[in-house]
């Protein structure tokens, strides 16, 4: 437990950091602080910062500079909120409005990201089963089958199914002929419920192929969600990010991948607010010098989808906080309200 003399100059040093970008040293921090103390009992008191794990001092430097750790105890305790400013509010009030979740969802993503000028992210709605109108194979070649999905607003997907085996053109129309009769208008995950008994106990040699419909249509129209990335060149604008290229180059394989970027987002669903995850906090190497600080924001009440900031560990936390927050917020207020057509 920090006492109120450690307090004062752990977020002293925070603040300076992150203005600065330097490490801090005692007479900075005499300076800054307010506390009437000399510079061997701000030392005294740095040491014992160190031997905590709250700050540490690079080879380079007397100074300090917070550790992971050290962020969290000034994020959590320490730090003082700033009001957002009257022209980014009115920016964020003025381009998120009532329309299509999509167009919103890309909105948030670049207000976000020119915002704080770092990475937006926002995770999708995650889009409900699409109930298909009609099921269609064609024959291809030998064992290679094109499987046609109509969806009932009348979306075509296609899938290239490899069959153990060749099927016939009047095998082919008895499959679809079965599928479209037992589940026209209805999802594929309705569907395969129903007939997952059926499909086991029918000999037919068309069972596996019925089979393997099912399935490619459940990947292809199932439940589905994305994560939205937008201003990730502004990562290349911070020292603390540009520094280390290979580390970099990772950050952006993450933004690329978005599997893992997708499964921390979710993480914060159940989050009450702005939730915040600080270096290795995120359990992933790549954003061990990133903070991500996240929002989930609803339609009527549920949480759909969470957004957020990816960034330096070094940055302004008091300003990007309520960015976030506002930004989740006002969201949910646009998805919720009807779109007047």
């Amino acid at each position: 437990m920090l006492n109120d003399r450690a307090q004062r100059l752990l977020k002293t040093l925070v603040e300076r950091y992150i203005a600065d970008g330097q490490p801090v040293g005692s007479r900075t921090l005499s300076m800054h602080s307010g506390l009437d103390l000399s510079s061997a009992s701000i030392r005294n008191v740095l040491a014992e910062l160190e031997n905590m794990g709250l700050v540490i001092s690079p080879h380079t430097s007397a100074g300090r500079v917070p550790t992971a750790r050290g962020y969290r105890v000034f994020v959590d305790n320490l730090l003082t909120m700033q009001p957002l400013e009257q022209a980014a509010r009115q920016q964020l009030e003025s381009e998120l409005h009532p329309d299509s979740p999509q167009r919103i969802v890309s909105a948030a993503s670049q207000l976000l990201a020119e915002l704080t000028h770092f990475a937006g992210v926002v995770a999708t709605p995650e889009r409900a089963s699409v109930a298909f109108r009609q099921i269609e194979f064609l024959r291809l070649s030998e064992k290679r089958v094109l499987l046609i999905f109509v969806t009932a607003d009348g979306d075509v997907q296609n899938h290239l199914l490899l069959t153990e085996r060749d099927y016939t053109a009047s095998e082919l129309i008895e499959a679809a002929n079965f599928l479209n009769h037992h589940g026209a208008g209805r999802s594929l995950e309705a569907v395969a419920r129903e007939l997952e008994g059926e499909l086991r106990n029918l000999q037919s040699h068309i069972a596996s192929l019925m089979g393997a419909a099912i399935v490619a249509g459940q990947n292809t129209l199932g439940p589905r969600q994305s994560v939205m990335v937008t201003g990730e060149k502004n990562l290349l604008n911070s020292d603390d990010l540009s520094a280390n290229l290979i580390n970099l180059r990772q950050l952006f394989d993450l933004f690329e991948r978005k599997t893992e970027l997708l499964r921390l987002l979710n993480l914060s669903r159940e989050a009450h607010g702005v939730h915040i995850f600080i270096g290795e906090e995120s359990g992933l190497n790549t954003l061990d010098g990133c903070s991500v600080i996240t929002a989930p924001y609803q339609i009527n009440g549920q949480v759909v989808g969470t957004l957020g900031v990816v960034g330096p560990t070094r940055m302004a936390y008091e300003r990007v906080i309520p960015i976030v927050d506002i930004t989740a917020r006002l969201v949910s207020s646009a998805l919720s309200y009807p779109v007047e057509h």
